[in-house]
């Protein structure tokens, strides 16, 4: 019995989120690398939730994703990417558990501005055993700090990739894309070694 053709070049899919505190990027990221039109769940800011979201760094932000961002991305034949990007703030939080489920890992972006919001994802993801990077998004007038600074302000291992990413450039993003997944893989076979020799 011969299989269809299109059977037998179907990529794999795999589910990745983006992740991070309020405005460090993550709409941005998505949109950057997407290969459809994004799904945006923008809404603009009002008022009463610039009383609430610490806007002071990122004083020109006129919305925010109020559930989640979704891209594709085929990283080659073979490899298909769903991206979901959570909602940075915290009151939005509770989404986090239905956009992670099924999702083999994760980018987590940071702000140098403000490297504090970076620690409830990275506790986030350490707790659920989850591969992750860090993705550092150099915005304009953010100061530059090597990775072994941002490694220790971060408080995470020699296991976790770092690397800087511009969320705007379709390149980085996607070189950004490649390392988590050979993060993955490299989880996924050590895991299966270890197995193997049980």
């Amino acid at each position: 019995m011969s299989v269809p053709s299109s059977a037998a070049t179907a990529p794999v899919v795999v589910k990745i989120v983006i992740s991070g505190g309020f405005g460090v990027g993550k709409t941005t990221f998505v949109s950057a690398i997407s290969e459809i039109e994004p799904l945006l769940t923008e809404a603009d800011m009002t008022e009463v939730s610039r009383g609430v979201d610490d806007v002071h760094a990122v004083a020109g932000k006129t919305t925010t994703t109020v559930a989640l961002d979704f891209g594709r991305i085929h990283l080659d034949t073979s490899l298909m990417l769903y991206l979901f990007g959570t909602p940075g703030q915290d009151r939005f939080s509770f989404l986090w558990d239905d956009l992670v489920d099924g999702a083999l890992g994760a980018v987590v972006l940071v702000d140098t501005r403000r490297i504090e919001d970076s620690y409830p994802a990275v506790d986030y993801f350490e707790d659920l055993g989850m591969p992750f990077l860090l993705a550092v998004n150099p915005f304009d007038g953010a100061p530059r700090f090597a990775i072994p600074e941002v490694r220790e302000a971060l408080g995470v291992g020699p296991e976790v990739p770092i690397a800087e990413c511009d969320a705007r450039s379709r390149g980085a993003v996607k070189g950004t894309l490649v390392t988590l997944m050979e993060q993955v893989l490299s989880r996924r076979l050590r895991a299966m070694a270890g197995h193997t020799g049980a």
